[in-house]
């Protein structure tokens, strides 16, 4: 299910982003639209308008490539604003509004968050930054190739996808490492592996799909964060 709420009310990222589903029913279907939907009038520019010349790259790596690592530097050298679905919604339950209050309770009730409002969030977002930001890396996403098809609709098409390439037996290393400081119940061996399963299980036709496009980059993670970063560089300064 997606999101899955921790037990303080709080969404937990990482579960979060391995869990991202759609869901085409819920109360929120007719909720009131961001940014986007305010611009009615002539004069001001549509989302497509503001985002059409921004750079948008897709970020895709499973638990422990070290994907938010590599987007932390490219945010850095690059000026791009980095944007996750479970910031996203975190901030919006956070802020208090109409839609966080309605957030908060479908995660209470354990349902998902329709892939709609994920868009709306992700779209204001950009469309907030456009003015200041020279691109865009969403994180964690897609999971599922109609995400992707529903993010081209509705906000723009991406000009490339960072496929973050660790071998799984390196992602459970480096997880499992973590979990000797990090506290989390999902830092062992058992449970990592049950969770790169379905992450690979809903990334590889999201990989082909993009494939068939000529956009993927891929990454081989496999090496240290300055050599990950020497090759996502050599991307970006191409574009």
């Amino acid at each position: 299910m997606w999101p899955v709420p921790t037990p303080s009310g709080a969404v937990d990222s990482d579960r979060l982003q391995d869990t991202m589903q759609q869901w085409d029913s819920s109360p929120l279907a007719e909720a009131p639209r961001g940014l986007c939907a305010q611009m009615s009038s002539p004069a001001v520019p549509t989302c497509p308008e503001k985002l059409k010349h921004h750079k948008i790259i897709f970020v895709v790596g499973g638990p422990g490539s070290g994907k938010g690592t590599q987007c932390e530097k490219i945010v850095q050298k690059y000026g791009y604003t980095h944007l996750s679905t479970g910031d996203l919604l975190r901030a919006e339950v956070s802020s208090g509004s109409e839609r966080g209050k309605k957030l908060q309770a479908i995660m209470e009730k354990g349902e998902l968050v329709p892939l709609d409002t994920v868009l709306d969030m992700l779209r204001d977002a950009m469309v907030a930054k456009a003015d200041v930001s020279k691109g865009f890396l969403i994180d964690g996403y897609p999971r599922e190739v109609k995400q992707g098809e529903e993010f081209e609709k509705k906000i723009a098409p991406p000009t490339l996808l960072l496929y973050v390439d660790a071998g799984k037996e390196t992602m459970v290393k480096r997880l499992l490492k973590r979990g000797e400081t990090s506290g989390r119940v999902d830092d062992n061996e058992e449970t990592i592996k049950k969770r790169l399963e379905t992450y690979y299980k809903a990334t590889e036709p999201v990989i082909a799909f993009y494939k068939s496009r000529g956009i993927v980059r891929q990454l081989n993670a496999e090496g240290s964060v300055e050599e990950v970063f020497q090759q996502v560089c050599s991307h970006l300064d191409s574009l």
